[in-house]
């Protein structure tokens, strides 16, 4: 029996199982608000892995090896291309001050918001691929432009980024009162903890749903109502993060739909490898100084796989194209990520002291 996702029941029965049952998992390990080490990041890593290699070692046995290129290639491109999305996901954390042993709960959360946005997101992405190779060219153009924005962007300006005069900062604020310090793990405060907040910070104020100070002629505040639900910085954070997400899928999403048009293969991919982001996170964050080349990397892949979109499109409209293979295409972004990763250490990036210290 196929189901309408072009694989049989037991395919998805088994991606159903596999993901749930790791996701269960996870949760148990991680159930109490406890700083993650790097090893355990690690290891957990190593976990994630070990589950996305076992569903693509399924399909390999049961679909054969081109629709498991597939689904590792699909993979690994989203791997890689969240590495920009924890980047700003640090810089975040840093400009809320979330403790270590929170981020973990807001990592969750933000993970669970992004699979339920890039069913949405690869269900609009498949039907469109479906029209014709014109949206190919589209999506091409897409991918291309995000790599040349990767290549301009300034860090340094990012890093300092003020979240106050974010979308989803201000979107949270038109519509919730908040409090303005953290509250143990508590996204919303309300009846008894909130009174318990206000005894034991009488000098904070609670800034009422609507008000925005910053900006005179959208300042509507509104009365804080008895029982009203009160967020606090780590929904704030959470918001942002579910946000700069939906905007990152807009590369993400046709990047993986280039490689497979199959619903199934790019949601699995998408979620086996957003699944990982949390511990990923951790890894990342304490090898941030030293992977200084990879985000070049990541500008190459999207250059890549726009020259796959556009070549494919060619090839449907004018005969004149040439189609990547899954294969190739998995040796190419494996190539391209290991190269990445061995000139990060074999040409590490000078510090700024260094660079001061060499100016004339």
């Amino acid at each position: 029996m196929t189901t309408h996702l072009g694989f049989p029941l037991e395919t998805v029965a088994v991606f159903v199982v596999l993901s749930v049952g790791a996701i269960a998992i996870d949760l148990f390990a991680h159930r109490s608000d406890q700083p993650m080490s790097l090893k355990s990041a690690a290891l957990w890593s190593v976990f994630w892995i070990a589950v996305s290699l076992a569903f693509g070692g399924y399909l390999w046995f049961h679909h054969g090896s081109e629709t498991a290129s597939l689904f590792f290639t699909g993979y690994a491109l989203e791997k890689v291309l969240s590495v920009d999305n924890l980047f700003v996901i640090m810089a975040v954390f840093s400009w809320f001050k979330i403790p270590e042993a929170y981020r973990h709960r807001v990592l969750y959360w933000g993970i669970i918001g992004a699979i339920v946005f890039r069913m949405v997101f690869v269900a609009i992405g498949t039907g469109l691929m479906a029209l014709g190779p014109y949206v190919e060219l589209v999506f091409a153009v897409v991918v291309g432009w995000t790599g040349v924005m990767m290549l301009r962007r300034d860090e340094e300006e990012e890093a300092n980024e003020d979240y106050s005069e974010h979308l989803a900062y201000r979107w949270v604020h038109r519509f919730f009162p908040v409090w303005p310090r953290l509250y143990g793990h508590n996204f919303f405060l309300h009846g008894h903890e909130l009174t318990e907040a206000c005894r034991q910070n009488p000098d904070v104020r609670l800034e009422p749903a609507g008000e925005d100070l910053k900006h005179p002629e959208q300042h509507h505040p509104q009365p804080v109502k008895k029982g009203a639900l009160v967020a606090t910085p780590l929904f704030l954070c959470l918001a942002i993060i579910e946000i700069s997400d939906v905007m990152f899928a807009f590369d993400s999403v046709p990047a993986v739909i280039a490689v497979s048009k199959e619903p199934l293969i790019v949601y699995s991919a998408m979620m086996f490898a957003i699944l990982g982001l949390r511990t990923m996170y951790f890894v990342l964050e304490a090898l941030r100084g030293y992977l200084v080349h990879l985000e070049k990397a990541v500008v190459a892949l999207l250059f890549f796989i726009a020259v796959k979109l556009a070549l494919s499109a060619s090839e449907h409209l004018f005969q004149h194209g040439y189609e990547i293979s899954p294969n190739a295409s998995l040796v190419v972004v494996l190539v391209v990520l290991a190269l990445g990763v061995a000139a990060s250490f074999v040409f590490p990036e000078k510090s700024k002291a260094e660079k001061q210290n060499k100016q004339p």
